[in-house]
């Protein structure tokens, strides 16, 4: 076993724990300093909604040739190795990064695998002309009308909807990684930012 596999499975066997919530701001802080706990929180709490994130965006054939929960978790043990390099600049902040991080190591895999697709979509991934999930969920055209929509709205709206509808976070994690005091804020805060989702759409399609 590779030490980055090793590191992978040692965030990994920690799992969620029954603590206090804390902010991914006040985890950052810590993770910073060097407080080995902290990025476990950190990674645990990432981890499994940035794999769903992926699963979803990616078309199939970008899935087939990887497996996506273990890109996933590499990416992320890679990341968190220089945590003490990022600071937080606003609410999401670490989830943006992170992503970002996901979708450049699957771009390089794809260059790595000799792919050379012609069309570029999903944050600039490129996909070529299959379906993602969510395509196949709702229809390119209603997916071209959520991304500009997405787009339009505060950086919070943004990953309050991000984190609610493509990576499935509950009201206690979205209160994590929104920084909100309670669970019911976080939903209430998730709830306006569809709202307005919803409006831009419609605005769009008009």
């Amino acid at each position: 076993m590779s030490r980055d596999q090793g590191a992978g499975d040692r965030f990994r066997s920690e799992g969620p724990r029954s603590v206090e919530v804390e902010s991914t701001f006040h985890l950052i802080e810590r993770a910073r300093a060097g407080d080995q706990e902290a990025l476990e929180r950190l990674f645990a709490r990432h981890l499994k909604p940035l794999q769903r994130w992926a699963s979803r965006r990616l078309p199939k054939w970008a899935r087939d040739l990887a497996d996506t929960d273990d890109l996933v978790q590499d990416t992320l043990v890679q990341t968190f190795k220089r945590i003490d390099a990022f600071e937080p600049r606003r609410v999401g902040a670490l989830q943006a990064y992170l992503r970002q991080a996901v979708l450049n190591r699957i771009r390089n895999e794809l260059r790595r695998k000799g792919r050379q697709p012609h069309a570029t979509d999903l944050d600039g991934l490129a996909v070529e002309n299959a379906e993602s999930p969510l395509e196949q969920a709702i229809g390119s055209e209603a997916v071209e009308r959520y991304e500009g929509a997405l787009q339009r709205l505060t950086v919070e709206e943004r990953e309050a909807i991000i984190a609610r509808v493509e990576m499935g976070y509950s009201n206690e994690e979205l209160a994590e990684v929104l920084d909100k005091p309670t669970p019911d804020a976080a939903r209430k805060a998730a709830h306006r930012a569809l709202v307005r989702l919803a409006e831009e759409m419609e605005r769009a399609g008009e």
